[in-house]
């Protein structure tokens, strides 16, 4: 028997990439069904795999408390909010790709390489955190483990993709004509590089920063975390980039660094300066992996290590983590 999946916000750049991951990970489908606001309602999809086509169906709280095995959620969190809960309550699993419920302490927070752990016998929402921090725990979570982390510096270079198709149309205009305004963004987006994702908090940091710190505690359950983080919008339509400095517990020998990630699950390390080896947006497009290169020791500080860290922010930064949810909790199943 096959799965019966619904995606909420099904014709957004996220619930498409959804769509296209189900497909590419042949999880076993039953039902797919679409759903989203009257604007897209009554669209078709086109499923390639099965040859055949997908009518959007209107997102209304009757269709909620259908059942499902999962419900998977990107479309805001004031849909999420309204919606997910009436999922939840009629016996629905629901994996949320919004911000809404990440920090609340009875929801789990998850990424499968990580902490799948906490899925084990629960039923209701389940969160996916943030794309950039999914793509930073993915590549630090096996060094916290192995050596413990004391303070994380990072700085993002995030790509266009990460604000909707509005924000890539926008970029693609101004490329084209260097007189379109800017819409989306608070400065032209094109040429340039805009340290200011989401709203200010009165500390200086923005919610996008903040997200960082309270989601890294949550997944990796220790607060005691030094997390200073700078969010940047960058022109690059998709693919996140982070500079990452990690104050380890311990002193940084390289050659073990560099194996333990490349023994990590869902990390690919690509760190050969001689040949100009290291990741970049471009390059991991569609791939569902984290990408670790310029690894190095800090010039000062025997603890302190260097990381540049790449991944596709629709595919592992949302659609993927959120199918992989769907994976672990089927495979805790099988497990019983």
């Amino acid at each position: 028997m096959g799965l019966a999946i619904g995606i909420v916000g099904a014709t957004g750049a996220v619930g498409q990439k959804i769509i296209e991951v189900i497909m590419e990970r042949n999880l076993p489908i039953s039902e797919l069904r679409l759903f989203a606001s009257e604007k897209s309602a009554g669209k078709t999809v086109k499923l390639d795999k099965y040859n055949k086509e997908v009518t959007v169906e209107l997102l209304t709280e009757e269709v909620m408390k259908e059942k499902y095995d999962y419900l998977l959620f990107s479309a805001g969190g004031s849909i999420s909010e309204k919606y997910a809960p009436i999922a939840a309550e009629a016996g629905n699993m629901v994996i949320d790709n919004s911000s809404h419920f990440r920090m609340n302490k009875d929801i789990p927070l998850v990424i499968p390489e990580v902490n799948s752990h906490v899925l084990k016998g629960y039923k209701g929402i389940v969160s996916n955190p943030n794309c950039s921090t999914i793509q930073m725990i993915v590549a630090i979570a096996p060094l916290y483990r192995k050596y413990g982390i004391n303070r994380i510096v990072v700085s993002t270079y995030q790509a266009v993709s990460g604000s909707g198709y509005k924000a890539i149309e926008e970029l693609q205009n101004q490329l084209r004509d260097k007189e379109y305004p800017n819409k989306v963004y608070t400065r032209k987006i094109a040429g340039n590089c805009i340290p200011h994702i989401d709203i200010f908090n009165e500390n200086g940091f923005t919610k996008e920063e903040l997200k960082m710190v309270y989601e890294t505690h949550k997944i990796l359950e220790d607060d005691t975390i030094e997390v200073n983080p700078t969010a940047v919008r960058i022109p690059v339509f998709y693919g996140h980039s982070e500079s990452i400095y990690l104050e380890l517990k311990e002193e940084v020998n390289i050659n073990e660094i560099k194996k333990t990630l490349e023994e990590s699950k869902g990390v690919i390390v690509e760190d050969d300066p001689k040949i100009n080896r290291y990741p970049t947006p471009i390059e991991v497009e569609n791939t569902d992996f984290t990408y670790v290169g310029r690894i190095r020791k800090d010039l000062y500080n025997p603890k302190g290590l260097s990381l540049w860290v790449v991944a596709d922010n629709l595919r592992k930064g949302a659609a993927t983590n959120a199918v992989q949810i769907v994976e672990a909790m089927e495979n805790i199943k099988m497990e019983g």
